[in-house]
């Protein structure tokens, strides 16, 4: 018996909006799992530091809200019921991450991007039109801006304070689960995308980096 849903356009555009408020209100689905740096005890960190880790995990905090919104963009075009299926399932893992940077950069008393909505919606056109060309091309740019995480990640890693063992515990999980993400997609049969939309993104990204860092 076939268990998916058949949703209509106006369930289409219900569904996408209350995804969308989510992702920017911070409510996003989640799959519950515990917080990594729950166990991790604060360390005390000058304030240049305190402010310097915050404006990181703001970085990654809207790195999110992109996330959130090209897997919820591609989904409206997949063809194949079993890889939408897994971009739902990467988008509410994807909601753990947002979750955990949230709740970290308010430990650290700092605040998100003002720009999250800007974020999100540039975001869910570029994902938008990625389903629109097939879910084999949706799944290749899935997997190079995954791959593309976990190199941002890695140097993330590199720049956190010595002392902030919390952000450095959720970047760590962060990292592992964009790279399962990269991998799900190859296995699933991600094109590889041509080099020129591969250093397109990269520069799409640094700038996002450089603006939230700030805002």
């Amino acid at each position: 018996m076939n268990t998916h849903r058949q949703y209509s356009l106006f369930d289409q555009v219900c569904l996408s909006v209350d995804q969308a408020l989510r992702a920017i209100f911070d409510n996003p689905k989640t799959t519950g799992r515990p917080y990594p740096a729950a166990n991790e005890i604060e360390v005390e960190m000058t304030a240049s530091q305190r402010n310097y880790s915050a404006a990181l995990m703001r970085v990654n905090h809207a790195g999110e809200v992109c996330a959130q919104a090209l897997y919820h963009g591609q989904v409206v075009f997949s063809r194949c019921g079993v890889v939408r299926e897994k971009m739902y399932q990467a988008a509410i893992e994807e909601g753990d991450h947002l979750a955990w940077c949230r709740l970290r950069i308010d430990e650290l008393g700092s605040h998100t991007s003002y720009l999250n909505l800007l974020w999100y919606l540039g975001s869910f056109g570029i994902g938008f039109t990625a389903g629109l060309v097939g879910d084999h091309w949706s799944l290749g740019f899935l997997a190079e801006t995954e791959s593309q995480v976990v190199q941002h990640l890695e140097k993330q890693l590199t720049l956190l304070p010595l002392q902030d063992k919390k952000s450095y515990k959720i970047l760590q999980q962060m990292q592992l689960d964009e790279a399962e993400h990269r991998n799900d997609a190859i296995k699933a049969g991600a094109s590889r995308l041509p080099f020129p939309v591969r250093k397109l993104m990269s520069m799409v990204s640094k700038i996002m980096v450089k603006t939230a860092y700030w805002m």
